[in-house]
């Protein structure tokens, strides 16, 4: 090979690193290596997470690690979606794969309408127990996108916990459960999806482990900055309408049960050294 050649062809990895970072402002089908697409409006690397906006505006997004992506495609013009009417997930079809991929966002907007919880808070979830690989198992056998140890996916009725929208559907559920259990104060519900509700019930609050508080920290964060970006694009779209009183960082989520959906805004715990 000789120099010319090689001085092409550095160059044309050069050009694509660049066109790979720079923000996409065209909708786009993101097709991750676990079978799922996120349809997404732009898109912007972050270090070694690619996030996705779902909205124009930028007020609603997903991180995900750019490894888990295996290549972008054109949102298709039409609608070519098979709905699912036992499940409410549509599957699309595209021309370049003959097999059905799962649409992430349905899977997710559909559990959590189910059971009542803001979808940023689940996805808060699925990224920080899974990183949004649906083999991820951990060292202690959870397995999954929200990670279900073997005796909590049986008892949530999830036979496979390798079933992208079962597992998320047991998940959510399970993420519910834990919030009424600890009357929607979030911090105790997520350490207890993480360590158990013994470990809660134990020490009264957030286990000493410093695993847990790093996993509450981790999520919060994450929701936390989803709500702050939503209160922004808010502000600039909605300035005729008097603005609510509303806090985005307290120190629990406590909500009355008859209300439609759990909106979790809480502090993040520092975790401990």
């Amino acid at each position: 090979m000789n120099f010319f050649t090689q001085l092409r062809l550095y160059l044309g990895i050069v050009a694509l690193a660049i066109v790979w970072s720079l923000p996409c402002w065209a909708t786009q089908v993101a097709v991750l290596r676990n079978g799922f697409e996120i349809k997404h409006e732009r898109r912007q690397v972050v270090g070694a997470t690619t996030r996705l906006y779902i909205s124009q505006d930028g007020s609603s997004y997903v991180d995900v690690p750019t490894a888990e992506i295996e290549h972008f495609e054109d949102a298709p013009a039409e609608n070519t979606s098979l709905a699912n009417p036992a499940s409410g997930v549509r599957f699309q079809k595209t021309a370049t794969s003959t097999a059905p991929r799962m649409d992430l966002n349905e899977v997710v907007n559909s559990a959590s309408g189910r059971y009542r919880l803001d979808p940023d808070l689940v996805n808060s979830v699925i990224k920080a127990e899974s990183g949004f690989n649906v083999r991820a198992v951990s060292p202690k056998g959870a397995r999954g996108l929200m990670q279900l140890m073997p005796e909590t996916a049986s008892k949530l009725g999830v036979p496979n916990a390798f079933d992208a929208e079962a597992n998320v559907e047991g998940g959510t559920r399970y993420l519910r459960e834990l919030l009424e259990r600890y009357n929607f104060d979030l911090i105790k519900a997520l350490a207890a999806y993480n360590a158990g509700p013994l470990r809660v019930e134990q020490y009264g609050g957030v286990p000493p482990y410093y695993e847990t508080r790093a996993y509450v920290a981790r999520i919060v964060r994450d929701f936390n900055k989803k709500k702050v970006a939503q209160q922004s694009a808010g502000a600039t779209t909605a300035k005729k309408t008097p603005a609510k009183k509303s806090a985005s960082r307290v120190s629990s989520a406590k909500t009355a049960n008859a209300g439609p959906k759990v909106q979790a805004k809480a502090g993040s715990p520092q975790p401990s050294e």
